[in-house]
């Protein structure tokens, strides 16, 4: 029996590595391709996971964000031969809403930077959402934690300061909380959704929202590091994302950020070579 063929975009990518190591675990024959790598074009790529784009630098990259999350997603769309096409997009699309299901009206505007990365995902999942190809469909995920020590996300930062310099200075309120998965639990549910999702559209979600300050208190009690809040800062709560659709493709819920972060300490503390107190 051949091996189930897939090209990952945006392979050298957090997600995208991650997602080409479990493919190639699982027996998937897989195209790793990378920033600038036009080699694909023309061919029959088989399942296609779109995982390029950029996170943290779009507000400095703004034209590098539209080219990755728009201009090469409409180009593959419309030029490639494929099987499946499957858009990761992001949850932070819910952001100022009342609720976080797939079927929400969303808003945004277009004066604010910050909403440069909302409107450039949106027009990504709507280049998709226009393909009549039912095989097209798109996945929101959330707040993607893992092993990831040279990342400003709020996970990684906050291990690697308390791992490197035992202490964490944050400038949010503990009472702050979003939706965090593990990586390896997007890995799982990306092909699940490529092979057989019947939506054109799903959360890829723990489902759950976790507190700042559980999440540095689980991190203190490994660690033994000190914890400082800015008391001024402001609580940013946002809606639980559904994932009903995801549960009923047999997606059960995965490790939970708390759960995961004796592992995500220990890994980098035997990276970085920092002896234990």
């Amino acid at each position: 029996m051949a091996a189930v063929r897939a090209a990952v975009f945006g392979a050298a990518g957090f997600i995208g590595r991650h997602l080409v190591d479990h493919l190639e675990g699982q027996g998937w024959t897989v195209r790793a391709i990378a920033r600038g790598d036009a080699s694909w074009s023309g061919e029959d790529l088989g399942h296609v996971f779109y995982c390029a784009g950029l996170t943290a630098d779009f507000r400095q990259r703004p034209y590098d964000a539209i080219a990755a999350h728009v201009s090469l997603a409409a180009e593959v769309l419309t030029t490639a031969r494929f099987d499946s096409f499957l858009y990761a997009s992001s949850t932070r699309v819910y952001s100022g809403g009342a609720e976080a299901v797939e079927t929400a009206r969303l808003s945004v505007d277009p004066s604010d930077p910050s909403d440069l990365y909302n409107l450039s995902k949106l027009t990504g999942e709507a280049a998709c959402l226009a393909s009549t190809n039912p095989a097209v469909r798109v996945a929101r995920l959330s707040n993607v934690f893992g092993h990831d020590p040279g990342s400003d996300n709020f996970i990684s930062a906050i291990v690697r300061d308390a791992v490197t310099t035992g202490r964490v200075a944050l400038r949010s309120s503990p009472l702050s909380a979003k939706d965090y998965i593990a990586v390896e639990d997007v890995c799982l549910a990306l092909p699940i959704i490529a092979l057989g999702g019947g939506e054109r559209l799903y959360n890829v979600a723990s489902g759950r929202n976790t507190a700042n300050g559980d999440v540095t208190d689980a991190l203190a009690s490994v660690t033994g590091c000190a914890i400082a809040y800015d008391p001024s800062a402001p609580t940013v709560a946002f809606s639980a994302i559904s994932v009903a659709r995801l549960r009923a493709l047999g997606v059960e819920e995965g490790v939970s950020v708390i759960q995961a972060m004796p592992g995500l300490v220990a890994r980098l503390t035997l990276e970085q070579g920092v002896a234990p107190d």
